[in-house]
């Protein structure tokens, strides 16, 4: 397995007595997108969690690299895996470039300036997520969306192979939203392994190479997008009338 590549096996997550997934198993590599979805609830969030450290599984193993995830340091961790919640606090007396080059932080040697390279990788994921023009300004001022790109600029500027997204387009404009999936892509072809929670399901269907949908009860399908996500499953699991025109999804209600 490549150091990027991240394996689950019979991963499980119970809360309150109830299973968010059992018996998962789950392989992220390099050079892939994974999407992962499911109804409100389902345990998105948490699984990111898990499958970035953050607490140990109930159940199964998780390895990065071939190695258990929980016995590499968390120096190397942060060098190799990127994770982004839904909700990060920021610090207001820094300017857009400034928090990006945190995201540099696991790169410097101890007590290290940044240098030329670090600079490099700031400009680039700037550019990236179209903040170059807003480098100087103070993130106080900034929308909630141009915060959002201030922090997946942060999360690129890593340089980690393996990148954990939870729900990273939900205060992006659609244009900015399918750029960023197109990013993603692009992110994928060059050799990152990506997972993504999202809650649009025709853009996790045109943007992934693999599909993980909790269903509840510890259920969970992994496979193939247009298999995983077909209209008749996404009917029976949301709840809504699903249909496939042209190889997109169309929704109606249930009632």
């Amino acid at each position: 397995m490549s150091p990027a590549g991240l394996a689950c096996a019979g991963l499980g997550r119970a809360i309150g007595g109830r299973w968010l997934y059992r018996g998962l198993n789950l392989s992220l590599e390099a050079g892939s997108m994974t999407v992962i979805v499911g109804p409100n609830g389902a345990g998105k969030s948490t699984l990111l969690r898990d499958l970035a450290g953050l607490r140990a599984p109930h159940v199964g193993t998780i390895t990065l690299g071939g190695a258990p995830l929980a016995t590499i340091s968390a120096a190397t961790r942060a060098r190799r895996l990127a994770y982004l919640p839904q909700q990060t606090p920021l610090s207001y007396d820094l300017s857009v470039a400034e928090v990006v080059m945190l995201g540099r932080t696991p790169a410097l040697p101890r007590f290290g300036a940044p240098g030329p390279a670090d600079r490099a990788a700031v400009a680039e994921a700037l550019a990236a997520t179209g903040l170059t023009g807003l480098a100087t300004r103070g993130i106080e001022g900034l929308s909630g969306g141009e915060r959002q790109r201030v922090m997946l600029a942060r999360m690129l500027a890593s340089g980690a192979p393996l990148l954990l997204l939870d729900e990273p387009t939900s205060s992006l404009d659609i244009g900015f939203a399918l750029g960023f999936l197109a990013l993603c892509r692009r992110l994928a072809g060059a050799g990152r392994a990506l997972a993504v929670a999202l809650h649009d399901l025709d853009l996790a269907r045109r943007h992934a190479d693999q599909a993980v949908l909790l269903v509840g009860d510890g259920e969970v399908r992994v496979g193939a997008p247009a298999a995983i996500l077909g209209g008749e499953s996404v009917s029976a699991v949301f709840g809504v009338q699903a249909r496939e025109i042209d190889g997109h999804l169309v929704f109606e209600g249930a009632g």
